[in-house]
This record gives C-alpha cells, structure tokens and sequence, in this order.
C-alpha cells in the first residue's frame, strides 16, 4: 500500500526495520509481539530516516496487531522528533477496525496533528479519496 501511497502523492518511502529481525511466519512472530506488548518493549531499530526538517506530512503505514500498533513503532518515536508534523496513519489488518489502534498513534504522536486513520481494503478508489484529502 505505501507503493500506491507513494505514486498518488510522490512521497518517499522508508521500511521501518528492526535490529533484530522478527521471526519469519505469523505463529512465529505473534509471541514475540505478545510479549513486547506485555513488557512494554521498544525494539532497537535499524532503519535510517532522512532529515524530518524537510517533511510537514509522514505517512505512517504498520500493520495493525491485536488492535494495535507494532511496538517497533515506539522505538521510532522515541528516537526521531515528529513534533508539528501532520501524521497520515495508514494500517493494513486482518480484521481490525483502524479505529482500535488510533489511541495509540495518538500516544505515539502526541506533538504531532494526527488525522483520521484509514485502513485499506483492496479499494484503490478510496484510498484515492482517503490521499486527496491532504493535497
């Protein structure tokens, strides 16, 4: 989805990685995330973002896990200031609603204007429309 982000608005991309790599398959990495989520964890990143300072609007797209944000995500806010920046959630799920881990964008953003979120349903057309709003 970040691809069909990227060619409606000409935004860069940048994959959030973790130092160490989560388990390859779901039952494998479902645990791991359980016990981040428990512990409260912020795992090392390894990615590299670019200077912020050139950015009013951050597209942040994760994967919604048990109704909320992956704890890698808390690892990025703790590291790189998103402070009066606009923050376009975005989230690919299963089965849960998007509305269920905006509390916690909210948590993670909380110096930053964050809009509505918006999950994506293998519908283009409103992804589109869901964009053109921040045009």
């Amino acid at each position: 989805m970040a691809q069909k982000i990227q060619a409606l608005t000409g935004a860069d991309i940048v994959s959030l990685e973790p130092q160490v790599p989560y388990p390859a398959g779901y039952s494998n990495y479902v645990p791991v995330a359980q016990n981040e989520f428990e512990q409260r964890l912020h795992p090392e990143i390894k990615t590299k973002l670019p200077d912020l300072d050139k950015y009013d609007t951050i597209y942040l797209g994760y994967p919604t896990w048990s109704g909320r944000v992956p704890m890698i995500f808390y690892s990025l806010f703790d590291k790189y200031d998103f402070s009066n920046k606009t923050i376009v959630p975005f989230t690919t799920t299963g089965g849960s609603n998007v509305n269920e881990s905006m509390p916690y964008v909210r948590e993670l953003a909380a110096t930053s204007k964050v809009t509505d979120g918006f999950r994506y349903n293998n519908n283009d057309t409103q992804l589109k429309e869901f964009i053109e709003q921040f045009d």
